[in-house]
């Protein structure tokens, strides 16, 4: 792929620093990290951006109250809890922005500074509802009343009402483009209850937007007034386009970078900041002349108890529970395997129980351990001469072009259950025909070894298939294959050709791996 063609560029939301990581976090990354991977095993160049927004009142206040500076308290987050976390999940990002970084206060202000000279800022005084756990300006048909008190719908804690003169964007002025683009473009916000939610909102008339505050000082300084300072939103929207060179000169590094990645194909969003992202950011982006981007795609909650993962409900998992238990890979499948991406799901420890033992244990993990170990005992541990069973190559070839579909169309769990399906079909053959009956006679031989070679041929697609999903496993199965040293890396296969029956070379050695998936112990 030649250095000027367009990346595949996805990024994460920009992850408010207040707290460690709770899953619903980890959700949202890890399907970032999938479908890149993904994209990646096309054969596509990519870019991938996470990073955390650490700017605002709120982390001013949680600092305040845990004696710290703002900026020591988000260093020491990002430092021992935001970038750990990824790491322990295999979380393969090319970048991490910052919003305290100079990189990204630089360019805000440059951008800020070119969207004021347009005409696009002005100055006016902001009086309204706030809600400093959202970071939001909220619309009074946005609150919840309770015995007289308006409340916060998402926090459930009362809002504090802002009084001060501030800096406005004219973000009315891009109503009418906003939703010709939505219109004409279906795909720029998805699922579709998202972008009918925008449409709605859209129609029903948007307010300039307050964005600057100038009751405290932990934040961006607003480059023509020093005594305000860019509200957190508007700063934070900006680091998708700052972390790739956003303001800088066509012929620079991060010029070319820019030219190279922009507009971003995907940024994956919670419906909570879906306003945000798919309302005042591609404004912000049309002001400046920019493309905007190609999608935003907002995912459901994940709920326990019924309610959205919090912190301050004392609701959030720590990703660490969970992978103690299950594995990592285990985790990173089984929250794109059971929930439907765009949808609300509710995490349970028995549903993720079930599907570990019935769906990665039981059929995937089993069928490699059986595979080599009947390699071993039938054949000296060489893979035998190349088969070509009709029914599974056929059925592959599907699942191949169903899979690809589903996985860049953000369906997950389509892509993911189309998968295991083969895989049903793979471990049904292997009843089917019975190796281990075929074994007791040699006259069944050439039988016997066909068998064994589509068996292996099957779970050398099935690790390049669910190698976006669960790298580390499917890493060892290649390994157990032989694949490595004739087919070269599992990173470097490339979907469109996983179909291809026959590219496991006879001869192979085939070796035992410990258990993929080994039985759970009692959870505490």
């Amino acid at each position: 792929m030649s250095a000027a063609s367009k990346s595949f560029y996805l990024t994460t939301p920009i992850y408010y620093v207040n707290d460690a990581p709770h899953i619903g976090h980890a959700y949202t990354t890890v399907a970032g990290d999938v479908l890149t991977r993904w994209h990646r095993q096309r054969g596509e160049s990519v870019w991938f951006l996470t990073g955390t927004d650490e700017h605002g009142q709120k982390v001013m206040r949680t600092a305040d109250q845990n004696g710290m500076a703002p900026q020591d308290w988000c260093d020491r987050l990002v430092r021992d809890a935001w970038k750990p976390n990824w790491e322990a999940l295999n979380i393969a990002n090319d970048d991490f922005i910052r919003t305290t970084e100079p990189r990204h206060t630089e360019r805000v202000q440059k951008f800020l500074q070119s969207l004021k000279d347009s005409d696009h800022i002005y100055e006016g005084k902001y009086e309204g509802p706030y809600c400093v756990g959202c970071e939001e300006f909220k619309l009074p048909g946005d609150l919840i009343d309770a015995d007289g008190e308006k409340l916060c719908p998402i926090h459930s804690k009362p809002v504090e009402i802002v009084n001060e003169n501030n800096y406005f964007f004219r973000l009315s002025a891009f109503t009418g483009k906003l939703l010709a683009h939505y219109k004409a473009n279906p795909d720029a916000c998805q699922p579709e209850s998202a972008r009918n939610e925008v449409i709605s909102f859209l129609e029903g008339g948007v307010s300039d937007l307050s964005i600057s505050r100038s009751t405290f000082d932990w934040g961006i300084p607003v480059p023509w007034d020093t005594n305000q300072v860019v509200y957190v939103w508007f700063d934070a929207l900006l680091n998708y386009a700052t972390a790739v060179g956003l303001t800088d000169v066509p012929d620079s590094e991060g010029g070319k970078k820019f030219a190279q990645t922009w507009p971003a194909d995907v940024h994956l969003v919670g419906k909570d900041i879906l306003r945000f992202h798919a309302i005042i950011w591609p404004a912000m982006l049309m002001a400046a002349g920019l493309e905007v981007p190609k999608k935003v795609f907002a995912h459901g909650w994940l709920l326990v108890g019924g309610e959205k993962m919090s912190k301050s409900k004392l609701t959030g998992i720590a990703p660490k529970d969970i992978t103690d238990h299950f594995g990592v890979d285990a985790f990173r499948y089984y929250f794109l395997r059971a929930i439907p991406f765009g949808s609300d799901g509710s995490f349970s420890w028995e549903d993720m129980s079930a599907r570990y033992t019935s769906e990665l244990a039981n059929d995937f993990g089993n069928l490699a351990s059986r595979l080599a170990a009947m390699i071993e005992k039938y054949c000296a541990g060489t893979l035998p001469a190349v088969s070509n069973d009709a029914g599974l190559s056929a059925a592959l070839a599907e699942t191949v072009a169903k899979a690809d579909a589903a996985m860049v169309a953000l369906d997950f769990q389509g892509g993911i259950t189309t998968v295991m399906d083969f895989c049903k079909r793979v471990n049904g053959y292997v009843t089917e025909k019975e190796p281990w009956k075929l074994a007791k006679d040699p006259a069944n031989q050439v039988e016997l070894e066909s068998v064994l070679y589509n068996t292996a041929e099957s779970l050398r697609a099935l690790a390049v298939l669910l190698n976006p999903v669960m790298p580390a496993t499917c890493e060892i199965l290649w390994q157990s294959l032989g694949a490595n040293e004739k087919l070269g890396s599992i990173d470097s296969q490339v979907i469109a050709n996983v179909a291809t029956w026959g590219q496991l070379p006879a001869g192979s050695t085939v070796t035992k791996t410990p258990v993929l998936f080994p039985r759970l112990e009692a959870a505490e």
